[in-house]
């Protein structure tokens, strides 16, 4: 994996040039999201076919490697995310114990239940993003 910074720097660059080409192009720059979301609501309930037959033919084509390998590096840093969770939550269950029984002090032993909760269900949730987005990185593998 690349220096975070440089990756930062990369980031920050390619929104400065999109954001150049929308000023430049005006809405004609716009990406088709946009437009078709722009479209939708100027055009209340009228639809076609036409993006149904397009989205069901982007169904049918093959995943994109680049996209793979980018939903993997993605897939990668929601581990960390879990990793440091868990982490989180044993050195709060630690500091619960040490505040509640050997300091005896119970208005901090509630908060930090709290935070406790939160960081539970944190933890919760994202081992349910990870386990769906692993099932999005098998369906972009390519077959075979």
């Amino acid at each position: 994996m690349g220096d975070p910074r440089n990756v930062a720097h990369a980031k920050k660059v390619s929104q400065e040039k999109h954001h150049k080409d929308v000023v430049k192009g005006g809405a004609a720059a716009q990406p088709a999201k946009k437009a078709q979301l722009t479209k939708n609501k100027q055009g209340g309930a009228e639809e076609s076919s036409a993006p149904k037959a397009v989205e069901a033919a982007k169904q049918h084509q093959p995943p994109d490697p680049t996209q793979l390998e980018k939903s993997l590096v993605v897939l990668s840093k929601l581990k960390e995310l879990e990793f440091h969770s868990r982490g989180n939550i044993e050195k709060l269950a630690e500091l619960s114990l040490t505040i509640e029984e050997e300091l005896k002090q119970k208005n901090f032993a509630e908060a930090i239940g709290a935070v406790y909760s939160v960081q539970d269900a944190f933890q919760s949730k994202i081992l349910a993003l990870i386990e769906a987005y692993e099932a999005e990185c098998a369906r972009l593998k390519p077959p075979g």
